[in-house]
This record gives C-alpha cells, structure tokens and sequence, in this order.
C-alpha cells in the first residue's frame, strides 16, 4: 500500500483521518509537536505501519525537511496541521505565521525531498470561502468559487473569528500558488469545512482541551446554557467523520486534483443542538436549557433565513452520504462523556 504523511496527527480532524488511513492499509507517517503526543499515538495503534515523527513548531524555517527527508517513499501527503483556536496573544506568531508559513513549509520540503508525492490535501475551511458582510446576507450562495477578501492586515487587526479566517484563507493560497508558480510533481486538493462537530478520536487529558467547535457541546453538557443560549455563529456544520473521509476519497479519487471541496452538511443551530442532547440523553436534563430558556440573538437561524450554500462537488465527486446532525451530536455527547472535566 502507499505511504501517507499525515501532518498534525494528535489534531480532531486529523486522529480520524489517521485512523481511516490504517484500516485501508496504508502506512502513515504523522508529526505531532511533542513526545508525548507521540506516545500517545503510538499507545494507541499498536503494530501498526505507523511511525511518529516530532516537528515541534511548524512555523520555524523548514520544519518538515528533515521528517520528509528521513523518510523516502512517500506517495501522499495530508496536510492538517494548523491552529484552531482564540487563545493567542500575538496573531502573526500563533496563528497566521503557523498557518502560512507551515503550509510554505510542508510543501517546500516534499518538493525538494518527496519527488515520488503524487498529491496533497490540505485541510483548509470554509473561513476561506466566506465574505463576513455576506454571512447575513440570505440571497448569498456560498460555494468554492468564493474565496474570502479578508487582507493580511485585517488578519493583524481584526478580531480573533477575522483573524482565523484570514490564517486559513492565506494559507489556502499560498497552496495553489505554490502548485500554480513552483509546477511541482504533485496536485493539489484542499477540503474546506465549516464547523465540525463529532466523537473524539484523539487523546484528551480533560475537556478544557476539548476543539474549538466542540467546546459548544462540552459547554452544554457542563450546565453552561442553562440560563441562556449563546450565539451560533456560522450555520452551516459538518460531521468530523465526514471530513475524514472527504481527505482520503481527495486522496484517492484521481477527478479530484486540482480542486476545492467546500464539505458541509448543512444548517445547524445552537437550539437544534439543545433540543438534540435532550432527546438522546434525558439524564442530563437537569444541566441542559429547556424550550423556556432565553436565546440569545443568532442562537437559532434567523426567521428570514440564512446564506445558502452548494455543497454538490463534494457530494457528486468524493461520494460523500452526509451524517446526520442528531447522530453526530449524539455520538459527539457520548465520547465527551468519558472524558474528565
């Protein structure tokens, strides 16, 4: 079977691509930023064709040179680490510079170490695909045509959700066009999700370390909407399950080189979510909101209706069976329960 390097293999997204990658049979190579990731990985997939290499700051200049040097013989390249949080002080150094510059980075070094690289999924987001004047605007259809306008600046500037966007949205292009100015030997694919709920499959010491877009259901289960609904944010969501596999099948399905895949299920809202966890899990009752209590604005979708979306592509060319919203918060509520607050 082919040779995989899965970079930033302890993330959410990530732990579930890792784990499709072994049951197919491929071996995998993945990076993580410390050794005790590394064993964490390791502890969890005995004997497998799996090695774990440490590139502790994926910013630094050619951080995977001498990981994709050490390793000849690979055919594929998943590339998903990059920071997802609101927690940094500094927006270059934590999050722009880590997100741009180890996109740079990555595909620098498989071009000069990796010649055999066929192709590269990058793990981008819908934040590269939005216009945030837009995200009110019910007559917008988003689609992977858009790409957000956000500048550098506005990135430096800007508060922590514009930050982010702006972190993936140049790191997406820095992408293409190194494909575009470099010509290398490999394609490129870049899955683009908006939020991703769904079980954990990675290594959690507590639920303070818990995803960003998961911390909402933590949130919940805790008795921390009890006295009010907070705001949704984006309505469209996807299931972590389901951007796993939309990685492998861009992997693997030759039409898909060269092309976007905006991977969302569809609308969600906080409410939703509330009315779902109480449905599945009646013995938390006593921590969840009931119908009576207070919503704050943009806690449900709006009764004008929210921006549209086209996810046909991906649908169509990865083959994709979206999993349902009940399901994946459920099943996201069940593995959250297992881990210590």
């Amino acid at each position: 079977m082919p040779k995989v390097l899965l970079t930033g293999g302890s993330g959410f997204i990530a732990a579930h691509v890792l784990d499709i990658l072994l049951k197919k049979g491929y071996e995998v190579v993945t990076t993580v930023r410390s050794e005790t990731k590394a064993s964490q990985i390791r502890a969890k997939y005995p004997g497998a064709k799996l090695s774990v290499a440490i590139v502790p700051d994926i910013a630094a200049p050619n951080a995977f040179d001498s990981v994709i040097a050490g390793e000849p013989g690979i055919d594929y390249v998943q590339h998903t680490a990059s920071p997802f949080h609101f927690n940094w002080k500094d927006a270059r150094t934590e999050l722009l510079d880590p997100a741009i510059e180890g996109t740079n980075s990555v595909l620098r070094a498989i071009k000069k170490h990796a010649p055999g690289v066929k192709r590269v999924v990058l793990t981008s987001s819908f934040a590269a695909i939005i216009t945030e004047a837009d995200l009110t605007n019910p007559n917008k259809t988003f689609s992977e045509a858009d790409w957000n306008p956000s500048t550098y600046e506005d990135g430096l500037k800007g508060p922590p959700p514009t930050s982010y966007r702006v972190s993936k949205t140049y790191a997406e292009k820095t992408a293409w066009d190194f494909v575009k100015n470099e010509k290398p030997g490999f394609d490129l694919a870049t899955i683009c999700p908006p939020m991703v709920f769904g079980p954990v499959a990675h290594h959690l010491d507590s639920l303070s370390g818990i995803n960003t877009s998961n911390a909402r259901i933590a949130d919940l289960i805790q008795g921390k909407w009890k006295t009010g609904i907070p705001p949704s944010g984006v309505y469209l969501w996807v299931d972590v399950r389901d951007v796993a596999n939309a990685h492998v099948s861009a992997m693997e399905i030759p039409e898909a080189g060269g092309q976007r895949f905006f991977t969302t299920a569809g609308y969600y809202d906080n409410v939703q979510i509330a009315k779902v966890v109480r449905a599945a899990y009646p013995d938390l009752a006593d921590k969840l909101p009931t119908d009576a209590t207070p919503v704050a604005k943009g806690g449900s979708l709006p009764e004008e209706g929210a921006y549209k979306y086209d996810n046909s592509r991906a649908t169509k060319v990865l083959g994709i069976d979206w999993i349902p919203l009940e399901k994946s918060v459920a099943d996201t509520v069940e593995t959250l329960l297992t881990i210590p607050a």
